[in-house]
């Protein structure tokens, strides 16, 4: 059998390739059995008739079949896809091949030309390219998630319109860049980019939450998820991530976190109220019987050694009941008995008391708010809730410290009150701020505890914050404790501010509130001298300030109070003295009253004072009625030391 023959039955054993010939001018010359099977003819239908035949009619018009045999017998191939028609005028997805055929010289013969049907792959991968293109549509049109894709190394390949709004990049500027530029400096120092990868690499997904930064540098707290992309062998190719702004869901998490505590908190300080109220009502009713038992023992005794023995169980008796209203105060149940007053006067007039308290190691500092700061409290309680803190303080700084205490106004909306589970309003704050050892967050929570205390055995009852917040409670206010180990503590009051507020503008100067002469500003070192002064002055109708040395003086007088007369004493601490103070006190304030004290006489012609004006001299020990005296040569127009 010759060669061309055994050709030949190779050709026509084909059945899934249109295999046939042209002659130059396009012209079907042979036919296999293939090409019958793929478009619809017979051999004695087709030859002889132009290839054109096979084109769909939009081809023809075009002259696609003559730039097909033009380009392969200038090129000797060409390839291409595309649409082709039946017989039966269905069309099917070819792909063609035509080649030129010359013979050994070169003479062109014709074309040969195969055909495949491959419509089934071309839907398959049409209907892929459509599922692509939605899908990245849909990815695109996403804008509430930041979807995207990483290659093996965490770099960026693409960036849908979600990310563009939630990180600050457009694609072009961060296709190509490290993911780990969304962390925060602390996560990327932690190597927390690598081990999000690492993870989602071994385990084929890693979920989390954290802070991210945005392009601006602003951070949001995201909800993050990262897919391991596999190719059907198995071989990591990328990975998906989808990242999700939950900063809002965050606080609102805080919010009702925070809310469940308080109210937990309440709940158990109201229970630990109610349990100590019935033993200190209990407790009262046996003390009742033990003084008045000791009362009638005491008048039926006549040996000075059981005298003694009487006296001594009446004044444990004394100390039970002292504990007892303590313990009523804490579950709020003492008799309180509230009446309008200023916080800033009451302080003021405790605070040499509160001096004494905090002994030399600890420097006291009062800053009140130059506003009238009314409310309805029991005076007494609130005072010795106040002594109760700054106590407090004071052994919290054994080796000395710095003690603020402060008052301020301060509004509190509705989700705050409810908090708080008091009325929203205005309130009048009472910080007291020390510089001391701190407490631990997880003691913080049981400060308010009765018998709960940090100090040593023999130092305290436990009783002290338990007591002020019960005071507090009761007094429809609300009490806070803000602390840090080895920085200090701060506890505030707030107590609801009482009507009648006027605006600061309009407020009357101090002296006024006592229906007296105006304010005085006292200063002197000693503390027991310091406190009687402040008392003689309220007596004559006086407001009285405090200070302790000539620089506290000034920084009083540099204030915007109301200050009408300075008593002050001559000999002072190392550091401004009297009489320094007062002449700056009168470049200062030029209409300002001045009185200096002293235990030693200094005669008025004494160059010491000269160029004080409006000026009053007293000798220690003074009495009330010499200082009344002074004041109202003062108030006259006189000046004393002429």
């Amino acid at each position: 059998m010759s060669g061309e023959r055994r050709f030949q039955l190779l050709v026509d054993s084909i059945h899934d390739y249109a295999i046939y010939m042209l002659d130059p001018q396009g012209y079907v010359v042979s036919w296999n059995p293939g090409a019958q099977r793929l478009k619809g003819y017979s051999p004695d239908e087709i030859i002889g008739e132009h290839f054109s035949h096979f084109f769909p009619a939009e081809d023809r018009r075009d002259g696609l079949p003559q730039r097909m045999l033009a380009k392969a017998f200038k090129e000797g191939r060409y390839q291409t896809e595309g649409w082709r028609v039946r017989k039966d005028g269905s069309r099917f997805r070819a792909s063609v091949v035509v080649d030129t055929i010359r013979d050994e010289n070169g003479a062109h013969l014709g074309f040969a030309k195969i055909t495949r049907d491959i419509t089934e792959r071309f839907e398959a991968e049409a209907a892929l390219r459509l599922s692509e293109e939605r899908f990245r549509l849909l990815v695109q049109g996403v804008i509430d998630y930041s979807i995207y894709l990483l290659d093996t190394d965490g770099r960026v390949t693409n960036w849908n319109a979600g990310a563009e709004r939630m990180k600050g990049y457009t694609a072009d500027e961060i296709v190509g860049q490290h993911f780990s530029r969304f962390y925060p400096e602390e996560d990327r120092a932690a190597g927390a980019p690598a081990h999000s990868l690492d993870t989602a690499r071994r385990e084929g997904r890693y979920e989390t939450e954290g802070w991210r930064v945005r392009k601006d540098g602003t951070r949001f707290y995201a909800s993050v998820v990262i897919d391991a992309i596999r190719n059907e062998s198995g071989d990591l190719i990328g990975f998906a991530k989808i990242t999700r702004d939950i900063t809002e869901q965050r606080r609102t998490r805080e919010a009702l976190e925070e809310a469940r505590i308080a109210l937990f908190q309440s709940q158990k300080m109201e229970a630990l109220g109610q349990l100590t109220g019935g033993i200190a009502h209990d407790f009262n009713n046996l003390l009742t019987v033990i003084v008045n038992s000791l009362d009638l023992l005491r008048r039926r005794a006549k040996d000075a050694r059981d005298l003694r023995l009487v006296d001594n169980a009446h004044r444990a008796a004394e100390r039970g009941a002292r504990l007892t209203q303590q313990l009523l105060a804490f579950a709020r149940r003492q008799a309180l008995t509230p009446a309008s007053h200023d916080v800033n006067t009451l302080i003021r007039g405790f605070e040499p008391i509160l001096r004494r308290a905090c002994g030399e190691a600890v420097a006291l500092r009062v800053d009140l708010v130059h506003r009238p700061t009314p409310v309805e409290i029991d005076a007494p309680q609130f005072e010795a809730a106040l002594l109760n803190l700054v106590v407090n303080a004071r052994d919290a700084m054994p080796d000395g410290g710095r003690l603020t205490v402060a008052s301020g106004l301060l509004e509190v909306d509705a989700e705050r009150a409810e908090g708080w589970g008091v009325k929203p309003g205005h309130f009048v704050a009472v910080h007291v701020t020390d510089s001391g050892t701190g407490i631990a967050p997880e003691i913080v929570e049981r400060v308010l505890e009765p018998f709960f205390t940090t100090k040593e055995m023999g130092r305290g009852t436990g009783l002290g914050l338990s007591q002020v917040y019960g005071f507090v409670r009761q007094s429809n206010g609300q009490m806070e404790i803000a602390s840090t180990v080895g920085q200090g503590t701060t506890v505030s009051l707030y107590l609801p501010l009482g009507e009648g507020v006027v605006n600061a503008d309009d407020a009357p100067e101090h002296g006024a509130a006592f229906g007296g002469y105006g304010t005085v500003l006292v200063v002197e070192d000693e503390p027991e001298v310091l406190e009687i002064a402040v008392e003689l002055f309220h007596a004559l109708g006086y407001s009285v300030l405090t200070a302790t040395d000539g620089a506290a003086a000034l920084d009083v007088l540099k204030r915007p109070d109301s200050i009408d007369v300075l008593f002050t004493d001559v000999v002072m601490p190392a550091g401004i003295n009297g009489l320094d103070l007062a002449r700056e006190a009168c470049r200062l304030r030029p209409r300002l009253q001045v009185i200096l004290a002293s235990g030693y006489p200094i005669p008025a012609t004494s160059p010491q004072l000269a160029g004080l004006a409006n000026a009053a001299f007293i000798t220690k020990p003074y009495r009330w009625s010499e200082l009344a005296e002074r004041l109202k040569s003062l108030r006259a127009g006189g000046n004393a030391l002429e």
